[in-house]
């Protein structure tokens, strides 16, 4: 009873304050990238901290499992360099009767994990995507107050338009300053309307002239037109895709697997079992030698949680493009990650360490 109780006193100390540690971290990156947006005319200004919360929600997974694979490597390697996991071991106990206390004091977090990836994580990446296509709705003309200039979003093109007709999609006595490449055009226009084609929208303007200066040779063109059709809002086609199946919910991946559907959930559920692997794995991972320090045992989990997300994030990519299905994927990863850590498991059991497995082998190729 003391062992179970202080074990998981400890770790739920450490995994408090590392939590917040990391907490404040993510939160900290996700207001520069937010407000970066923001200034960027990507989303709403005022709604900074709104999808900012959102994307806090998403990251909770990595947070969580991250939190839970160093608060359980802290508190045993703080053990071993006390010499307190010398006299646990010492008075009966082996390493395998730490597994039941580590995931009765992870099966909440773990619990909390998978909810979060299979249902939080589709529902926060649409609430932010509803607002930022709310947002792009009021294109460069909408935001346009009549008789002021406005500057575009993406700060390249000013507009002044007389919005005196009770459609939102039509002006007159339209202006366009243009400023790209090194080339100004001063376009204007007695009516202008907007219209859709295909995912595209076009900003139409009648009976309006245009001028065309290079900023290099100062040449200058002039051009009278009736009818000319202006690109304000092209559709954005890169990652289509694996964009949209972040916001798909979980049953719907099931109901329809296409092979994007099966690596997105291939990832919801990776997380999961990266989550109990990396419990589990913490175990061998932490064991210290108390006269070294504990860096290299960071380190070396550190760059497992690294390889081993990276592993997932391929693994979606690879099922998504048909490469490989998604049982055999899981299977090869989790499988064998899992496998691997209950080798080392019982390696630990019966004291062995990879530097005597490795000095054994080289004494029998030798004798």
């Amino acid at each position: 009873m003391l062992f179970d109780s202080s074990l998981r006193k400890d770790l739920a100390r450490n995994f408090m304050a590392t939590a917040v540690v990391i907490l404040t971290i993510v939160m900290t990156i996700m207001l520069i990238r937010t407000l970066g947006q923001a200034s960027r005319g990507a989303i709403n200004p005022s709604e900074v901290m709104l999808i900012m919360g959102f994307s806090m929600i998403s990251q909770l997974t990595t947070v969580l499992a991250l939190s839970l694979f160093i608060s359980v490597i802290a508190t045993l390697s703080r053990m071993y360099g006390d010499s307190e996991m010398v006299i646990w071991l010492s008075s009966g106990r082996s390493i395998l009767t730490f597994v039941p206390v580590l995931l009765r004091f992870a099966w909440p977090i773990l619990l909390a994990i998978c909810l979060l990836a299979l249902f939080a994580w589709p529902w926060s990446n649409q609430q932010i995507q509803d607002l930022q296509e709310r947002y792009d709705k009021r294109n460069d003309v909408e935001r346009v107050a009549p008789g002021r200039f406005q500057e575009s979003s993406g700060g390249k093109r000013v507009f002044f338009i007389d919005k005196d007709t009770p459609d939102q999609n039509t002006g007159t006595n339209v202006f366009i300053a243009t400023n790209e490449n090194g080339v100004e055009t001063t376009t204007t226009a007695r009516q202008g309307r907007i219209e859709w084609r295909g995912s595209d929208r076009m900003l139409v303007l009648e009976r309006g002239e245009q001028w065309v200066q290079q900023e290099s040779s100062a040449e200058t063109r002039w051009t009278r037109f009736e009818h000319y059709d202006l690109l304000i809002g092209e559709s954005k086609m890169s990652d289509t895709g694996l964009k949209a199946s972040r916001q798909v919910a979980t049953l719907t991946l099931l109901e329809q697997p296409t092979p994007v559907h099966m690596g997105e959930l291939s990832w919801r559920l990776g997380l999961g079992f990266c989550a109990l692997n990396f419990t589990l794995l913490a175990l061998p991972l932490s064991a210290v030698n108390p006269r070294r320090g504990r860096s290299y045992q960071f380190a070396l989990a550190l760059l497992v949680f690294v390889v081993y997300y990276n592993m997932v994030n391929i693994g979606q990519n690879w099922i998504a493009h048909g490469r490989l299905g998604i049982v055999q994927w899981m299977l090869g990863l989790h499988g064998l990650a899992t496998l691997g850590t209950l080798t080392w498991l019982g390696l630990r059991h019966r004291q062995w360490s990879w530097h005597d497995l490795l000095t054994r082998r080289h004494q029998d190729a030798t004798a």
